[in-house]
């Protein structure tokens, strides 16, 4: 078997690795790189054989990883190493939206750490069509997801809407489903959280935190493509204004 790939997870974890040094790579004997190989090997996220595998994420391996972030940055005046597109996107998400890109990081280093995150079985859509993930890291997605889809925040989500008096529909494109099925779609609507869960935290999620979607929006609020990051329902309404300027949505 060979050895996977990185995942975003991983790549994640040692970019915010070199981040925190400085943009420089650490050495195979470093106290960070054993340890993020050891942290590397506890994710959820790759099948026995490979966690079997002598060299599997191994403090050599992400000592080398630690090379391709500091030599492929752009600010570095040496040669650069030969890695994949996977850690170029990584390195300019880390070089654009620093902050954010380490609280990802910590929030799944807590996530792990607190077992949180090993509890949560994998999702659908966890995952796109392509394979690929959000880029704060598919353990995010999914625990985003697990949450989402939590029937007992769903009905409170909606009992808090009608209490305030608004409409059930979609905050993105105002879909109604009861006006479009009749009582089949009665008391139907899909939440998504406006914000990542690595800026919320390990908190419980409140119901301010929610917004009500249809499920094509809530779709697109996932759906991720290279080098984008979580999108919430302001950022699709802006989405499909441009998209279509005249307003035929």
């Amino acid at each position: 078997m060979r050895i996977p790939a990185w995942t975003e997870d991983e790549l994640l974890l040692a970019g915010a690795l070199v981040v925190r040094n400085g943009w420089r790579e650490l050495r195979t004997t470093a106290p960070e790189v054993r340890e993020l190989s050891e942290l590397l090997r506890s994710l959820p996220i790759h099948e026995p054989e490979a966690l079997a595998l002598p060299s599997f994420r191994s403090p050599d391996s992400v000592s080398r990883k630690t090379t391709d972030f500091m030599t492929n940055h752009r600010q570095y005046a040496g040669k650069a190493t030969r890695c994949g597109r996977p850690t170029l996107l990584m390195i300019e998400a880390f070089t654009e939206r620093e902050a954010e890109m380490l609280q990802a990081a910590l929030a799944i280093e807590e996530g792990i750490g607190s077992g949180e995150l090993h509890l949560i079985p994998p999702q659908p859509d966890e995952v796109d069509e392509t394979g690929a993930s959000a880029i704060e890291g598919r353990l995010l997605v999914r625990r985003a997801l697990a949450r989402e889809r939590n029937p007992r925040l769903r009905a409170q989500k909606i009992a808090q809407v009608r209490r305030l008096g608004g409409p059930l529909r979609c905050e993105v494109c105002d879909f109604d489903f009861a006006r479009t099925y009749g009582d089949l779609g009665e008391g139907y609507i899909e939440v998504h959280h406006i914000t990542p869960l690595h800026f919320s935290g390990t908190r419980e999620t409140t119901l301010d935190d929610l917004a009500c979607v249809c499920a094509n929006c809530h779709r697109m609020c996932h759906r991720c493509r290279p080098g984008e990051s979580w999108r919430t329902p302001a950022a699709l309404r802006e989405w499909m204004r441009k998209s279509d300027p005249k307003g035929n949505h």
